[in-house]
Parts: structure tokens; C-alpha cells; sequence
């Protein structure tokens, strides 16, 4: 049942000559936990902050038509230029990551519970943050409960920004009486709909509305941070899901309605599914999906025991590669076929970052931590198979390996094999032994659909 190559085409990032093949289930397990080697700044430490930001905002304003208006203007553009570096950086360390460790798999893991937990951001101010969020709320629950990573990326501070829930307050609560405002929905439906029991489970919009007044009281300001606001709490007891949380407003209440949809087993299976989906198939087979559910309620929601049993199971095995990979995780594989070093990714400037990453992503359809909405970029390969995304493929795999070889380029009879391992075919062979020279036999090995696919 296991293949190594199938492992790290299909779980990781694809083949590298720098690695060797996994052997085994285990060997995949064991990197969910092991040092990246790169560091992200944890969102609490970044800079800049968002208080940094609002204080330079204000700051202009006051100096505005004043003789400091300069001075607060020059200091508003040095704080862009540390937001690009510190977002460049995040695209750095990701691909670092996804060339150096042996597999990838954790990388994969962690991409995919980051998009299953979107957020966005409202204004450019914050898109340098969101490498920092996942960092902190995502990675270190990849191998660990469900609950915890829900409760930790939810309280967000990224999250309450996106989902606007710093604005939510009870209708009958202190401060919702004297503006005369009631709790946004935004997070309740997201936190229901998407981030656990899924669009299609059992719950009504009354959950909808009685688990937005439970979450009334979340806040997020960039001067006290995080914090419970009893003054903007719903007064009374809510029922989400046929649970009813007590009367006396707390943190702990919306604590215990997270760990309640966290066991739900309708987020067993709406989680089971797509993780099945994301690594197998865009129409996983139902046995697979119930043993991945299954293991999932057995351990109290645990996300590395679920991926442990995706992979013990026949069906993640089967030869055909189905998915398309995403742009993200096609450029990652391209780079790591050719045996880039992450070093090399780490110290590139921005003009080759942009290049190698952020123009050809934005071509191909995946602009970087940039989806189009709350649920994430779509799991049907589908939607990466268009013209501009296709050709913008091909232009990748044509351009980049002479930017980033510089002169090294590999044999593209042996390319082939490097790259696709048994899975290259007569034809790609063909097209990579025929080619004008090595730039184009790489290229066209790149972009062959057997190259694509996961």
C-alpha cells in the first residue's frame, strides 16, 4: 500500500534530489513535529504591530497642515516599506520550508488548516500580519486537537478584525443600548458554517443568531489587545446546537460552545472530507472519509491522528494522481525538483521573490494569502485548470529555472526522472531528450500534466 515516491508527490511537496524518499507512514508522521529551520516572527512580537500602524495613522492626521506633517509622512512610508519586507519575508520562509525539509508534509498540513481558517485582511495595513497568525494559531496545532486550533484561531486577533466581530455587541448589553446596535453575525456563521459542522450540517439560523450573542463580549483594540468586554455581552443564556450555555457571561461559555462544535460529530466528517479532498481526491471515496471521521471522535478531535489514518488507508494510495496541485504548492514542487536550497529562497532580494513567487501566483490564479473570500481557495482542481492559469504554468516552467539554476541546469533525460520518478512518462521523455537545449527539456518536463498533479 505505501509508495514512497506516492508520498511525497501526493502528502509532501514532491521529489527532490536533495532528500531521500520517506519509507514509511512513520517518517511522515514524525515530521509534523520536527524544527523548520526558518523562523516567522509570532504575531504578538511582529513589526510592525497593528498599534504601530494605528499610531502612525494617527499621528498624520494630527500632523496634517502642521510643520511635522512631514515628518509624519516620511515615518508612514518607512512603516510600508516594513510591512513589505516582513510580508516578503513570510512568502520567503514558506518556500524555504517547503525545499528543506525532507517531504513537506507539515507545510502541506499547515497551508491547509491556514486556508480551511482564512482571514484576510480589511486594508494593506494588515496583509504583512497574516504569516505571523498562521505561525501562532495554526502550525503548533497541526499534530494536536481540533479544539485547540479552533480556539486559537477564532480569539484571533486577525480573525475578530476580518470577521469584524470587534464591533459586535449584545442588543441589550450596556454599550449596545447606548448605540442602539445588536452582534454581527460574521463570525458566528463562519465559526458554524465553515470552520466545523460545515453549510450542509444541523443547525438553524436561530444557532446563528444565539451563537452571535454568546460571542458578543469578544473584542480586539490595538491598545488593549484581546480582551472579554462584559459591558458589550448579550445578558442571558444562548442555546447553539441544542446546548444551553449559563446565564452569567463569561470567556469560559464561548470556550465550552467551541469545544462543543469541535466534537460535533458533523465537524468530524465535514473536516474528514475535506482533508481527504485536499490530499486524494476531489471526490474522495466514502470509506476513507468515515475511517478518517471515525479516528477523529475516537481521539477527542485529534488532527494528527485523522491525517494518520488518511494515510493508513487503502484508498489514499491509489496510483492515479487526481489533483491538480495549487499554484502555492506547484511552484514549492518545481523549485524542489530542481534542488533549490531554502538559503537560496531566504536571501533572494525582493525583485526575485517577486519573480520566482508573487507575480507568477497572482497569474495563476492564487495571489499570495490573498483568496476571494472567508471559505478559502476552492478544493476542486477545476478551478486551477483555465487558460491564463495554464499558460501562466508554462511561462513558469520555462522562465524560472534559468532565474533560479544560474547556469546549473540539470539534464533533462535525467530531469525526468528527478521530477516524476516512475510517473514520467514515453511522451515527456520524448519531449525532454528532443529539446532545443536544457532550459526547454526542464521546462517542458515542469510543465507536463503528470508534473502537475498530486
Amino acid at each position: 500500500m505505501f509508495d514512497p515516491e506516492r508520498a511525497a508527490i501526493r502528502f509532501g511537496m514532491g521529489l527532490s534530489p536533495r532528500h531521500e524518499l520517506p519509507q514509511n507512514i512513520a517518517a511522515l508522521m514524525s515530521e509534523l513535529d520536527a524544527p523548520t529551520g526558518h523562523d516567522i516572527v509570532p504575531f504578538d512580537a511582529a513589526r510592525p504591530s497593528m498599534g504601530d500602524i494605528s499610531r502612525s495613522r494617527r499621528e498624520a492626521r494630527e500632523a496634517a497642515g502642521t510643520d511635522q506633517a512631514d515628518i509624519a509622512a516620511k515615518t508612514r512610508r518607512e512603516m510600508r516599506r516594513e510591512m513589505y519586507v516582513m510580508r516578503d519575508h513570510g512568502v520567503r520562509v514558506y518556500f524555504a520550508r517547503a525545499l528543506d525539509m525532507p517531504t513537506g508534509v507539515a507545510e502541506r498540513l499547515t497551508s491547509f488548516w491556514g486556508d480551511h481558517f482564512t482571514v484576510l485582511a480589511r486594508n494593506k495595513a494588515a496583509y504583512h500580519l497574516i504569516s505571523s497568525y498562521i505561525e501562532q494559531a495554526i502550525r503548533p496545532f497541526v499534530n494536536g486537537h481540533f479544539k485547540d486550533m479552533l480556539k486559537a484561531a477564532s480569539l484571533h486577533p486577525m480573525m475578530l478584525l476580518f470577521l469584524q466581530q470587534s464591533g459586535s455587541m449584545g442588543a441589550n448589553s450596556p454599550i449596545g443600548r447606548k448605540r442602539s446596535r445588536g452582534a454581527n453575525e460574521n463570525l458566528a456563521r463562519e465559526m458554524i458554517e465553515l470552520h466545523s459542522i460545515g453549510v450542509d450540517g444541523p443547525y438553524t439560523q436561530v444557532d446563528v443568531t444565539e451563537f452571535a450573542d454568546l460571542l458578543t463580549g469578544l473584542t480586539y483594540d490595538t491598545e488593549r489587545g484581546f480582551r472579554y468586554d462584559l459591558r458589550r455581552a448579550e445578558p442571558g443564556a444562548e442555546s447553539v446546537l441544542g446546548v444551553t450555555y449559563a446565564e452569567e457571561n463569561s470567556l469560559e461559555n464561548i470556550y465550552a460552545a467551541l469545544d462543543g462544535l469541535a466534537a460535533h460529530p458533523s465537524t468530524a466528517r465535514h473536516l474528514a472530507y475535506k482533508m481527504a479532498q485536499n490530499f486524494v481526491s476531489d471526490d474522495p471515496d466514502r470509506d476513507l472519509v468515515e475511517a478518517m471521521a471515525q479516528t477523529y471522535l475516537a481521539t477527542d478531535g485529534h488532527l494528527g491522528a485523522m491525517f494518520e489514518a488518511m494515510l493508513n488507508h487503502p484508498k489514499a494510495w491509489d496510483r492515479d494522481l487526481a489533483r491538480v496541485k495549487p499554484p502555492k504548492h506547484y511552484i514549492a514542487s518545481g523549485l524542489r525538483a530542481l534542488g533549490v536550497h531554502g538559503r537560496a529562497i531566504v536571501g533572494a532580494d525582493r525583485q526575485s521573490v517577486k519573480r520566482v513567487a508573487m507575480t507568477p501566483l497572482r497569474v495563476m490564479g492564487q495571489p499570495w494569502q490573498q483568496a476571494f473570500g472567508p471559505d478559502g481557495w476552492p478544493e476542486q482542481s477545476a478551478a486551477w485548470v483555465t487558460p491564463q492559469a495554464m499558460a501562466g504554468r508554462i511561462n513558469w516552467a520555462m522562465q524560472t529555472p534559468h532565474l533560479v539554476m544560474r547556469g546549473r541546469m540539470p539534464d533533462p533525460r535525467e530531469f525526468v526522472q528527478t521530477a516524476l520518478g516512475s510517473y514520467a512518462t514515453d511522451d515527456i521523455r520524448f519531449a525532454a531528450n528532443a529539446a532545443e537545449g536544457r532550459a526547454e527539456g526542464v521546462g517542458f518536463v515542469l510543465s507536463s500534466p503528470a508534473f502537475q498533479r498530486s
